[in-house]
């Protein structure tokens, strides 16, 4: 199965452990993870540990880790370069944009959203340097980070494993299930913008009231 041109189980099976934390490492503690796909891998590498092909306890604990430490990487980053971040101009790994979006999600819910980030694709990746720059209590920040890391982590691969497991022939939806998966996923970042456009456009026509 395939996400954007890149097989999943293919990619699992030949980079094993080493490809998944490299990934999650990445998506939560580094710019360039910011397009990977790191809830449905996390899904398809539980589904794989059901078939065999991984060991479910090892899987989720290491990917724990890699979440933890990507998140505390992240907030070193941010904490260290402060608020020049967003004057940094866009390229080829960065778009300004992305971090305007996390930075919307952390004045919104402040340190929990290092938390619900875990589940929102893009925003997952600048959470945590935007705790950083923001210079969070650090033992605040490490509290939802590891809250964050153990939902996501084990709840994914878990329901990929348990998945697995119980339904036969689960590998014939696995493509829906994951499309679903990344559906869910980007859904409060739409409802989101949607609000915001709405709020927008109230602002526009009460202005316009009172022009007139």
């Amino acid at each position: 199965m395939e996400f954007l041109g890149f097989n999943l189980v293919d990619f699992i099976k030949a980079a094993g452990y080493t490809g998944l934390l490299g990934v999650v490492f990445a998506e939560t503690g580094l710019f360039l993870g910011f397009f990977l796909p790191g809830d449905s891998l996390l899904f398809v590498a539980g589904f794989l540990a059901s078939q065999g092909f991984l060991n479910i306890w090892a899987l989720v604990s290491l990917l724990f880790v890699a979440a933890v430490t990507g998140n505390i990487l992240g907030y070193a980053f941010g904490y260290k370069i402060g608020p020049a971040i967003f004057s940094k101009e866009d390229s080829l790994l960065f778009k300004k944009a992305h971090v305007t979006k996390a930075q919307t999600f952390y004045d919104k819910y402040g340190g929990k959203v290092v938390m619900i980030a875990r589940f929102i694709p893009v925003v997952r990746t600048f959470a945590p340097i935007l705790a950083g720059v923001a210079k969070m209590h650090k033992p605040t920040f490490l509290f939802y980070n590891i809250a964050g890391a153990l939902v996501w982590t084990f709840g994914l691969t878990v329901l990929g494993y348990w998945l697995g497991s119980s339904i036969p022939n689960i590998d014939h939806y696995l493509l829906p299930i994951v499309g679903a998966i990344i559906i869910i996923s980007i859904l409060p970042g739409v409802v989101h913008y949607l609000q915001e456009r709405k709020k927008s456009q109230k602002g526009s026509v009460a202005h316009t009231i009172e022009v007139m």
